[in-house]
């Protein structure tokens, strides 16, 4: 990708839209009360054993995480890393305040099934947009390529996705269980989905991208 044409409109476009869509993903899944993706599992269940707010706690992890990738995949970071960072825990907490404190949204049991299928769109769609952007992405979806980079691609991204999701997950139980709170608000069917999915559903959707706004 040539200097001169990494901060295009579209891409700019791309991964804003892309970091929009993860952050109401977020809030779908905590809303649907199905379970939240694998990451937020984990930094649920992270934040709530140690008594912090959930975008706080998700900035923190993802700046962490942010020194690991800058030592292996130094290429994925940018102004995307950046935006998703700070944007994805905040913009998740505000949609919950708003529609579950403000607006007295009542979550019936069809409401909670479609908010599983929407979360589950908006996080593969979201995911792909923003990496296909090639802006920079989130650190914890440069895990998946630091897998893949480490073992010299004999794992694939689809696999090391799923493979990461996993672990995280099994760190969200586990805090989960330490703090006594409630596992299946925050690891359900949802996350299973999520982490079963959105590899294959990311790659899927990034080749399309690349046909769509013509991003080589």
């Amino acid at each position: 990708m040539n200097g001169e044409n990494k901060y295009t409109p579209v891409r700019v476009f791309m991964m804003l839209a892309g970091i929009l869509l993860i952050g109401m993903c977020v809030a779908s899944y905590r809303m649907s009360g199905f379970g939240v993706d694998p990451f937020s599992s984990m930094n649920l269940g992270v934040s709530g054993f140690v008594g912090m707010s959930f975008g706080t706690w998700q900035l923190i992890v993802n700046a962490v995480l942010l020194v690991i990738v800058w030592f292996t995949v130094r290429d994925c970071i940018g102004p995307g890393t950046i935006v998703n960072m700070v944007c994805v825990g905040y913009t998740a907490d505000f949609l919950c305040w708003l529609f579950l404190e403000q607006m007295g949204l009542h979550v019936t049991a069809p409401l909670r099934i479609f908010l599983l299928a929407l979360g589950t769109l908006f996080a593969s769609l979201g995911c792909a947009l923003y990496m296909s952007a090639e802006m920079g992405i989130a650190p914890y979806d440069s895990v998946a390529f630091i897998i893949t980079s480490c073992t010299k691609e004999r794992i694939s991204f689809r696999t090391a996705r799923v493979l990461s999701d996993l672990a995280v997950i099994i760190i969200g139980i586990t805090f989960c269980l330490l703090a006594k709170n409630t596992i299946w608000e925050i690891v359900g069917l949802g996350t299973i989905v999520n982490a079963c999915l959105n590899g294959p559903l990311i790659q899927f959707f990034r080749e399309k991208f690349a046909k769509i706004f013509k991003i080589q």
